[in-house]
Order: structure tokens, then sequence, then C-alpha cells
């Protein structure tokens, strides 16, 4: 019953509203199936490492290359982000401690402040239209972030989440007040985007918004769990952006709320991001749990 409820609620987190982000033909339809031989393998390197990984995953980029030259900087971008994120133990992850007025452990990194730089602030789901004590943890950890660095936006993402919710409250209407009305941080700095209901499509939303206001650098804000999922997902968003668009924006470091996941399937977060990759670039995968 368990993997059953696991196994639902990971099609919803990838299907839902997803499909729309492919509409757009990011890649050649020759490398289709490239892309999804190197995805397989980024995910496969994560979870059964070997000594032949690195060797597959130049493999896989070889092959996209021979086929089109732009599609291989999208791939690189994807490979090399994983192998950074995921691949690498010594990977650090910046947390912050309950209480914390201000952002000790991101003072310790090379971030800067700027009004170029965004803290955005990924959503959870609602419950009976409130912000459950996860979401809070993420807001508390957001706000101690913006008080370090008080030239920065923040960007809040999360739509009209969870079951008994009548208003139709959103994750970043009730993020907004609550880092204003709690936190005292100032409205002007906050942006919402109150549609996104899946990680895929903060990114999608959310990297139009980022380019608008001309932010330059980022660091994802979001619980432990989900911040190399979420990163993954943002870095492929931001290589098609900076390839098509000609906008780029570099994710610079992680602030985390310390927390184990409330439901089973969100522990294999690299299969969810590589899905969610999967449908961003419209390549077909058929990963089982």
């Amino acid at each position: 019953m368990k993997k059953t409820l696991a196994t639902l609620l990971l099609m919803a987190l990838i299907f839902s509203g997803v499909l729309a982000v492919a509409e757009q033909k990011w890649i050649s339809d020759d490398n289709k199936a490239f892309f999804a031989d190197l995805l397989t393998d980024l995910m496969r390197a994560y979870e059964t490492p070997s000594k032949d990984d690195d060797t597959r995953i130049d493999t896989d980029l070889a092959q996209i290359r021979l086929v089109s030259e732009s599609d291989w900087e999208i791939a690189s971008a994807i490979a090399e982000h994983w192998r950074d994120v995921y691949l690498d133990d010594d990977y650090p992850l910046f947390v912050y401690k309950e209480g914390e007025q201000l952002a000790s452990a991101l003072k310790e990194t090379s971030l800067r402040d700027s009004e170029r730089h965004a803290f955005v602030l990924l959503g959870y789901e609602l419950k009976n239209g409130e912000m459950q004590p996860e979401l809070v943890g993420r807001c508390d950890a957001a706000a101690a972030a913006a008080r370090s660095f008080p030239s920065a936006i923040i960007v809040c993402s999360g739509g009209a989440t969870g079951d008994n919710n009548p208003k139709l409250h959103t994750e970043a209407g009730m993020m907004r007040d609550y880092l204003i009305r709690k936190c005292g941080i100032d409205a002007a700095r906050i942006h919402i985007d109150e549609d996104a209901m899946t990680t895929l499509q903060n990114a999608k939303n959310t990297m139009e918004m980022l380019k608008q206001q001309d932010i330059k650098t980022i660091t994802i804000v979001t619980s432990t769990y989900h911040q190399r999922w979420g990163q993954a997902i943002y870095n492929a968003a931001a290589a098609l952006y900076r390839k098509y668009f000609d906008y780029s924006v570099e994710i610079v470091g992680n602030y985390c709320f310390d927390i184990e996941p409330a439901h089973d399937v969100y522990r294999y977060d690299d299969r969810i991001a590589i899905n969610q990759i999967a449908h961003l670039l419209g390549v077909p995968l058929e990963m089982s749990m």
C-alpha cells in the first residue's frame, strides 16, 4: 500500500502541469535518445556508482555533440552540475539553525551582498490552506538569509496546493505574508510566483522573473532533502535560458531547513529530478520506482 501511494505521489509530482513545459522544442529529435541515455547514466552513477561512470557519461556527451553542438552545451551543463552536486561526496549543504536571526553559515561562503542576487524560496504543500511547519522552517531560513544580505531580493514560488483549501491560498502568498508580518522583511524585496505546482514549474516560472529583474546569481532555499533536486532542475532551466534567451544566471549557493522528508517518495529525489529534467527537455524517459 505504501509503495502504491508513493508511486502515485511521484506521478503527481512529475506530471501535474509539467507536460506544458515541453511544448518548446529545446533539443534535436535526433538527440533525444542520447539525452535519455545521459540522464539514465547520471542517475545510475549516483545510485550505484562504479569506476566506469565517467566514461559512460563522457560517451553520452560525445554522442550528443556529434549531432548538435548546441545540444551538447545544454547536456554538458546538466552533466557537470550533476557531477558537482550529486556525485561529489564533499558537496556542502549549508543548514539554517533554528532561531538564527542571521545566516551565519552563508556568511562564511563566497556569497556577496548584491541587488542582483536572489534567494529563491521554494514552497511546500499547504494543509487546510495553511503553511505546515516545514514551510515555516524554509521561510525562517530565507528570512535569516535576507537579513544577512540586505540588498538581495527574495523570490517565493508555489501555487494553491493541498486538500481543503477552499480559498485557494497559495504557498507563495502565504510565504510572502509570513516574511513580512512575522519576519519583518520589507515587502518591496519579495517577488512571488503563485502558479507553480511542481519543482519544475518553480524553475520555469521564476526563471522568467529572474530574467526580468536582471538577477545574476541565486541561492536556493528549501529543505535539505529537496536541495540537490531543486538545484538540478534550476540548473537545467538556466542552461536553456542561457542558450535560447541570452540570459545567464548562476546558482552560487544553497541554504536549507534541515528536516527528514514526510513522504518516502521524496527519498528518490534523484529520480524525480531526472524525470523532471527529461520533461523539461521533451525527452521520453521511463524510470520505475
